[in-house]
């Protein structure tokens, strides 16, 4: 069938690609109708690899992605032919002792679509598992459904956060994650939630949401900036979604006493940690690694008006110009949030 496929370091091409899958008795064959271009996609297109995870032979990229029904196994209930669905696109081990314990993220023979060495979405049919479909609501576009992996990432920030009615937040990094992440956060009953980046272009993006307030680092001190809007407390959440080491440890000075940090954004090598600052003012961390159980959340939100998410869809291409799609999303325009690819 027809794929886009990352041949090697920078190199992408849309041709036939041998893939032949048959849907199992719990699971769905798929027609692709939308796919969007992640950061993680970004990373092996550049440099063909993301930490221990390396390209080594051609690979279909994309795991963000929506599409419809077009035959279902004979145990499949709640799912129909015709149905647009988006799909979760890690499949763990229903038997690995994380899933047993509820955190079937960190499963580690967890199998990932465009994650080396398993082929992603971004083809014209893919077989999945259908406890991994989810069924959109009436009104929501494919685009829209693609959309929903990056919104579960955000929302399982929001969660790891247990935001309280009321509480004030700030995401560090105005991407397509952090700007997710600030939108669940608001969602999730944050009254004030601040978003810092050095680009004046994504920062106008987020702060036109409800209740998310810009700050421009490049232009103001964002500890400062903070305390100051804060009444010198500090915000109860920081979500740290930028992924940069420049950052730390610096942000955690914004965060009140007894308040909760999530660290979202992931990099190579490590980074220098205050530990008496954290321990002085009980400052908590939780990570995350994907999400857990986020889909289904992250539909109904969008279906009941909750989070907008047409506004991230910044540029739409054709699947026969995939590779295009690429290089523009490498490009790195300040103005970009999400690149998304249509199939016919």
């Amino acid at each position: 069938m027809k794929a886009l496929v990352l041949e090697s370091v920078k190199k992408l091409s849309v041709r036939d690609y041998p893939i032949n899958e048959t849907a199992g008795p719990y699971d769905v064959k798929i027609q692709i109708k939308a796919c969007g271009i992640c950061g993680s996609d970004i990373h092996y297109y550049l440099e063909g690899a993301i930490g221990d995870f390396v390209v080594k032979e051609p690979m279909i990229l994309g795991h963000e992605a929506a599409g419809i029904i077009l035959e279902k196994g004979e145990q499949v209930n709640h799912l129909a032919v015709g149905d647009l669905v988006c799909m979760e696109p890690g499949i763990p081990s229903a038997f690995s002792p994380e899933a047993l314990s509820g955190n079937y993220n960190l499963d580690p023979d967890v199998v990932f679509w465009a994650t080396p060495p398993v082929h992603g979405c971004l083809r014209e049919t893919v077989v999945h598992p259908a406890r991994f479909c989810f069924k959109l609501p009436r009104g929501l576009s494919a685009a829209e459904g693609a959309m929903m992996e990056p919104l579960a990432i955000g929302i399982e920030a929001a969660k790891k956060g247990r935001i309280t009615p009321g509480d004030t937040a700030l995401v560090i990094g105005a991407g397509a994650i952090g700007t997710l992440a600030a939108v669940s956060a608001s969602a999730g009953g944050c009254s004030r939630v601040f978003i810092s980046d050095v680009k004046e272009e994504k920062l106008s993006i987020a702060g036109s949401y409800p209740n998310v307030v810009p700050i421009n680092t490049g232009k103001a001190d964002l500890a400062d900036t903070v305390m100051k809007e804060t009444g010198g407390r500090g915000v109860d959440l920081i979500i740290e979604a930028s992924g940069s080491p420049k950052v730390y440890p610096g942000f955690f000075r914004c965060a009140k006493r007894g308040g909760k940090a999530v660290l979202v954004g992931m990099m190579n090598g490590t980074v220098p940690i205050d530990v008496a600052l954290l321990q002085g003012r009980g400052i908590s961390i939780e990570t995350i690694f994907r999400y857990t159980n986020a889909f289904d959340r992250a539909a109904a939100l969008v279906s009941a008006g909750k989070i907008d998410i047409k506004r991230l869809i910044s540029k739409t291409f054709a699947f026969a110009d995939a590779v295009a799609a690429y290089e523009y999303a490498a490009a790195g325009h300040p103005d970009v949030v999400k690149v998304m690819i249509e199939l016919a």
